[in-house]
């Protein structure tokens, strides 16, 4: 077994702000595709609007579809090429989306969207290869510093939407997924300051060893159940955020009011990274996943209380914060799971199940929303997160620890 020694973690602080730089911008492609694709699936579709969620669902197929490919692009080309190609798929998705809306096409802009969510599938390995980088007490804060860049997100993306929704008229918001080539673009200069790992790391050792079967990896209980919460933390902030703007619509508020409110959701989901990773590191990731699935619940109890705007808009913030600190204390516990010859494997396998999962939350959120209303969809969430509490405390109980 070789060890090869690499540079001081401050090299690590540089790669974490570079990718919470790209994450700020063309993760921004995300909340303008989230806030209009149900808006505008609706508009486009006939009298049935069952379907309207499609092309947010087609956003997040192209995540999940991406996942596998994006780890091997990144692989095979390097942390730095492999990520500025993806800004190439973000650029067409939105010149496709574009088009659809002139052509008045739903299936092409689902289509659109879908392009877009590949090149998001890229945007998700930024918070790998930023703890892949960093010395093993900064990988939850480099997870974390990533994150943080969707705080510029949460204002950039509904910004450019309210600001470029009728740049191209009279076809509206044609103009906010044109401005998707420009957030792509700039994304990709950021990204072109990466350096290698071998020149950029921590004080890491990367270790020459035989890589485990990917069976043994995810069949370990500690990998499992931090799946089960990033799954059950991600596909129900998928599933109550993409119908939120259809019911806040549907309530007779103006489609301002519902991007914003996915604007301070989408501030929710970012703003606390950047002390999410201290948190972990104090309290552990078990505790920090605990109290974000507690804060999805009290999303839930929320929205059920009325459907005055301040209470839409609470909901949202919760849901936000939920995702936080479920999502990032998952990903925290499986990014101890792996050595760091399997992570790209693990990494995609990851992304693959967990988009996977977030597609069909989207999808089924415009079902569930056009049979039974914008109760049901928060109802669902008392029994989803009763499943993790169980699993994260038999987890604890069992006293099964990091075992790479």
């Amino acid at each position: 077994m070789t060890a090869i020694a690499i540079e001081p973690a401050r090299e690590a602080r540089r790669t974490a702000l570079i990718l919470a730089g790209a994450q700020a911008i063309v993760g921004s492609a995300a909340p303008i595709a989230i806030s209009l694709g149900g808006l505008v699936g609706h508009y486009l579709l006939g009298p049935d609007k069952s379907l309207a969620t499609v092309p947010i669902t087609g956003f997040n197929i192209g995540v999940a579809l991406g996942a596998l490919p994006a780890a091997a692009i990144i692989r095979a080309l390097g942390q730095r090429k492999g990520f500025m190609t993806g800004t190439l798929f973000t650029a067409l998705g939105g010149v496709v989306a574009t088009l659809a809306l002139f052509g008045s096409s739903f299936w092409l802009f689902a289509a659109g969207l879908l392009v877009v969510g590949l090149g998001s599938s890229f945007v998700q390995q930024f918070r790998f290869a930023a703890a892949d980088n960093a010395p093993p007490a900064f990988k939850a804060r480099a997870i974390s510093f990533v994150l943080a860049g969707g705080v510029i997100t949460a204002i950039l993306g509904p910004q450019i939407v309210i600001f470029t929704r009728e740049l191209l008229a009279p076809v509206m918001f044609a103009g906010s997924f044109a401005a998707i080539l420009g957030l792509a673009a700039v994304g990709a200069i950021l990204l072109s300051f990466l350096r290698a790992p071998a020149i950029a790391g921590g004080k890491i050792a990367v270790t020459a060893d035989d890589a485990r079967p990917l069976t043994e990896i995810i069949s370990r209980p500690r990998f499992i159940v931090a799946m089960l919460c990033g799954v059950g933390s991600y596909t129900l902030m998928s599933f109550v955020m993409t119908g939120a703007p259809l019911a806040m619509v549907g309530c007779g508020l103006s489609t301002d009011d519902a991007t914003l409110g996915i604007s301070w959701h989408v501030m929710a989901m970012f703003g606390p990274s950047f002390f999410t990773g201290r948190l972990i590191h104090r309290f552990g990731a078990e505790r920090i996943v605990a109290i974000g699935l507690a804060l999805l619940v009290g999303c839930a109890v929320v929205a059920l209380s009325g459907l005055q705007l301040w209470q839409f808009w609470t909901a949202l913030i919760l849901l936000g914060l939920g995702w936080n600190f479920g999502f990032i204390g998952a990903t925290a516990i499986v990014a101890e799971s792996y050595r760091p010859s399997e992570k790209s494997k693990v990494q995609g396998f990851h992304d693959f199940v967990l988009f996977g999962s977030v597609a069909f939350s989207s999808l089924m959120s415009g079902a569930v929303y056009n049979a039974w209303g914008w109760d049901m969809l928060n109802w669902v969430i008392f029994p989803v997160v009763a499943l993790c509490l169980v699993a994260l405390v038999g987890l604890r109980l069992t006293g099964v620890r990091r075992a790479t």
